[in-house]
């Protein structure tokens, strides 16, 4: 399955091809809900934007003709909820993956508001929208010389103990530095001493979780290790059966996720189904120090104060 091709004319009043995605995802590369809602809805009023390939910087367009669904991505969407209402208006559904780890003491996100704001936060959109409209992540999980299994325990379970009836789902990763030498070298700029994870250490943390017998399905994202003897499944951040419950009445949405298909754009090991990502590197201000999407913070900032609510695109 593929996004299908419509024409479109864009802002200079050129007719032009766009994707016309069912569901955008926005975004895992940047935190659109805390500093760029109101360029996304702005471009919703357009119908269309355009995005960047951030590997051979090839643009395209892409159109909201077809968009029954969004996916947003987020640290703090607090600025994200005044818009809301209008994808209500305009019959798309949402929810919100909602990255709420505990790493305030430690300076990890110096970008993010505290933890106890962005728990009200949550709360708050769960009450105006109903449970599955935010789904809680602490992603990732990462172990420094400050920071060991024990805390990261404790720091899931104070959080979990506020999120009782607000979500159903806990999903995790592993922080996996060595992958990525950009994080590597910012942590390591920022005297933030890491400790990679490996598979003994991941399963043993696994067990320990699956014991808490916390009130919500326990899931990975984009993770290798199989950990579904604890009860842990491989997570579907796009996920067909949340979509689903979330816009039950919607025929022409329902119809194309019977037909959805793994989406092979993204890593090999995500279970997501077909999306369009908007988002774009290097343009997110929370400059979290294990950020993979960050290259470095001059450019982020650089990038940020060249972003308008009338461009095309992000960048």
């Amino acid at each position: 399955m593929k996004h299908k091709i419509i024409t479109i004319r864009n802002d200079q009043g050129f007719n032009v091809e766009a994707i016309s995605p069912v569901i955008i995802s926005a975004s895992r590369a940047t935190d659109i809900p805390a500093f760029y809602a109101d360029w996304f809805f702005n471009r919703l009023d357009k119908d269309y934007l355009t995005w960047r390939n951030p590997f051979n910087g090839k643009e395209s367009y892409v159109s909201f003709a077809k968009t029954r669904f969004v996916v947003f991505w987020s640290k703090n969407p607090k600025p994200l909820i005044p818009f809301l209402p209008i994808l209500r208006k305009k019959g798309i559904g949402f929810y919100i993956q909602f990255t709420l780890n505990d790493y305030d003491a430690e300076k990890l996100e110096p970008g993010v508001p505290t933890l106890t704001e962005r728990i009200e936060i949550f709360k708050t959109i769960v009450d105006e929208y109903g449970l599955g409209s935010a789904v809680w992540r602490f992603d990732p999980l990462i172990l420094t010389d400050k920071i060991s299994p024990d805390m990261l325990f404790h720091k899931i379970s104070a959080i979990a103990e506020q999120l009782k009836g607000y979500t159903k789902k806990l999903v995790f990763s592993f922080a996996d530095i060595a992958g990525y030498r950009s994080v590597s070298r910012n942590l390591c700029a920022a005297g933030i001493n890491f400790i990679e994870w490996n598979a003994e250490t991941m399963a043993t943390f696994a067990c320990h979780l699956a014991n808490m017998k916390l009130p919500f399905k326990l899931a990975t994202c984009a993770e290798k290790i199989n950990l579904s003897e604890f009860g842990i499944e491989h997570n579907q951040c796009i996920d067909p059966l949340l979509i689903a419950n979330l816009s039950p009445d919607d025929a022409e949405l329902l119809s194309f996720l019977q037909q959805a298909k793994r989406d092979s754009g993204q890593r090999k090991l995500c279970g997501c189904i077909l999306s369009k990502d908007i988002g774009a590197y290097n343009t997110c201000p929370h400059l979290c120090h294990y950020c993979y999407a960050n290259y470095s913070p001059q450019t982020v900032i650089q990038n940020f104060r060249k972003h308008t609510i009338n461009s095309e695109s992000i960048i």
